[in-house]
């Protein structure tokens, strides 16, 4: 149906309302990239309107990383909703967030010899990395911050600085300062060494001043899943630790879990300064935490707050999804399902090593390579058509992502991988991948 609405003409619903691709804003994504309207979720599985399954292999971004509508944290929702308990607090005192703060303390904190005070903020990732910015140039007093190519903290104004992004930083309106890009492990065509570069930047006569923080993502997700090795990620501490500079892990996106153990970090046996966690932490709910040593806690009283950091439906859901974390196997569940992964996508690059260049990633976040760059976007719409969701990564979004949720059985994991190998396959052939002549 069509009515007219002013000088235009939009497409209405029966019931008389414009459809939502005309009411909702151009700035929408991902409802471009998937154009079908999703009315229910289970595990690993996403269903459409008319009842047609997706294998999710985007996880909300992270967020769903335990799936979806997993039935204990379902559970433990429907009991605390049932039991009128409160929904938005601010940052009064309630059970659900007395909870959460014992049961984090005691299944990931102090197991893992933590010692982090934590800090509740708006929703979103954006919000804990804003929050951990502004705390360091508080405590130290300097004002610029060290970030890296490829990298991604979030498109709020503070956040936007440390993101690398030409696009995503032409939308500020703005200059974007008090940030220094340096190159992450691997970047560029030059066997370049990265702490080497900042160290000499620093002491001989490179011009920059020692920043507040350095910010990283120990493995860059959005930035093309490049993962940080080992000994670059206690070089990069260590420099920072030598320095007075304070050290802000950025495990929004690959946290809790994502990259086999629960914080990305621990692979390397670094322990930052200051930690910022979204996305899985809620387990489908909205938070965001910011984790700082206790003797970096210098806030006064309501100095940065977020009307949305009392979401006690998140502290329920999360004290339900730390449950997971109490079993010891739970990590190698996590690495199995990951070798996995590695193993079917190391298959797809060896059957087509001319333009599927590279198998990368780490846990439960992996990716494809692809060349030209435009195939993985080709490739992602492919997929989805046959019935798999993936985005696409990196500066010319040429690696096919996948994030699927940490619970996937394996034999789903076999049954989606095997789609995106033979969506690979039929996109791969000669003909398909020359471009036309007209």
């Amino acid at each position: 149906m069509e009515q007219a609405v002013g000088q235009h003409r939009v497409r209405t619903t029966p019931c008389g309302a414009s459809e939502p691709h005309v009411l909702e804003s151009a700035v929408r994504s991902y409802s471009r990239l998937f154009p079908v309207v999703f009315g229910r979720a289970v595990g690993a599985s996403v269903f459409d309107e008319r009842g047609r399954r997706y294998f999710d292999m985007l996880s909300g971004a992270g967020v769903h990383s335990y799936g979806h509508n997993n039935p204990h944290i379902k559970q433990a929702l429907l009991a605390y909703l049932s039991g009128d308990g409160i929904g938005s607090s601010l940052d009064l005192g309630t059970a659900a967030r007395r909870e959460f703060l014992h049961a984090f303390h005691d299944i990931v904190l102090a197991p893992r010899g933590l010692d982090y005070r934590v800090q509740f903020c708006g929703p979103t990732g954006a919000d804990a990395v804003e929050a951990a910015l502004k705390l360091a140039r508080k405590v130290t007093g300097r004002s610029s911050v060290v970030a890296f190519t490829n990298a991604y903290h979030g498109v709020t104004l503070g956040t936007l600085s440390a993101t690398a992004g030409l696009r995503e930083r032409a939308a500020a309106g703005v200059p974007l300062g008090h940030v220094v890009r340096m190159p992450f492990e691997g970047f560029g065509r030059q066997d370049l060494d990265t702490i080497v570069l900042l160290e000499d930047m620093l002491d001989h006569g490179g011009g920059l001043e020692v920043p507040a923080a350095i910010i990283v993502e120990t493995v860059q997700a959005e930035g093309g899943i490049n993962v940080a090795s080992v000994p670059w990620l206690r070089r990069l501490a260590a420099l920072a630790r030598e320095r007075g500079i304070l050290l802000i892990a950025d495990d929004i996106q690959v946290g809790c879990g994502r990259t086999g153990r629960f914080f990305s970090f621990e692979r390397a046996g670094i322990v930052p300064d200051i930690v910022c966690l979204s996305k899985a932490i809620g387990a489908g709910q909205p938070m965001a935490l910011t984790l700082l040593r206790p003797e970096l806690d210098v806030w006064k009283p309501g100095e940065h707050v977020g009307t949305f950091r009392g979401n006690n439906l998140a502290f329920v859901a999360a004290i339900a999804a730390l449950d997971f974390w109490r079993s010891p196997s739970f990590e190698g569940e996590i690495e199995r399902r990951g070798a996995l992964m590695r193993e079917r996508l190391a298959r797809i690059v060896a059957r087509h090593p001319a333009h599927c260049v590279e198998a990368r990633g780490l846990g439960m976040i992996q990716g494809l390579v692809f060349r030209p760059p435009e195939l993985a976007g080709r490739i992602s719409r492919a997929a989805f058509e046959a019935g798999l969701m993936a985005e696409c990564a990196g500066p010319q979004a040429q690696v096919l992502k996948l994030l699927p949720p940490l619970l996937m059985p394996e034999p789903e994991i076999e049954e989606a991988l095997s789609l995106l190998a033979d969506t690979v396959a039929t996109l791969l052939t000669p003909a398909a991948v020359m471009p036309a002549v007209s």
